[in-house]
C-alpha cells in the first residue's frame, strides 16, 4: 500500500489539472500560434508560466485504484499487476482468465 500522503497528493493534482485546464489550453493555444504578435505570444507564455505547477496534466502519476501502488500499472484496468492477479484469480474481472500451469 503507498503512503496516504502520495496518494491524496496525486488526487489533488487530478482536481487542480482538471480546474484549470480550460485557461491552460487557451494560453497555450495563444502561446503557439505563430500569427499573433510576438508580444502577446510572450505575455499568454509569462501567464502560463504563473499557473500552478501541479495545474499541468504531466504531473499527474498513473496510480492503482485499490492500493496506490505506482509502478506495473495496467491503464485498461487502472490497476497495479498484484491487484490486478487477485482480482483475476478471484473471476471479478469478466473476460480476464488467469493461466497457471
Amino acid at each position: 500500500m503507498a503512503k496516504k500522503s502520495s496518494i491524496e497528493k496525486n488526487n489533488r493534482r487530478r482536481k487542480m489539472a482538471k480546474q484549470y485546464s480550460g485557461r491552460r489550453a487557451r494560453l497555450k493555444a495563444i502561446a503557439n500560434d505563430k500569427k499573433i504578435p510576438m508580444e502577446e505570444r510572450f505575455a499568454a507564455t509569462l501567464k502560463l508560466a504563473e499557473l500552478p505547477r501541479n495545474s499541468s496534466a504531466t504531473r499527474i502519476r498513473n496510480r492503482c485504484e485499490m492500493s496506490g501502488r505506482p509502478r506495473a500499472y495496467y491503464r485498461k484496468h487502472r490497476l497495479s499487476r498484484i491487484a490486478l492477479r487477485d482480482l483475476g484469480s478471484k473471476g471479478l474481472i469478466p473476460g480476464l482468465v488467469k493461466s497457471s500451469w
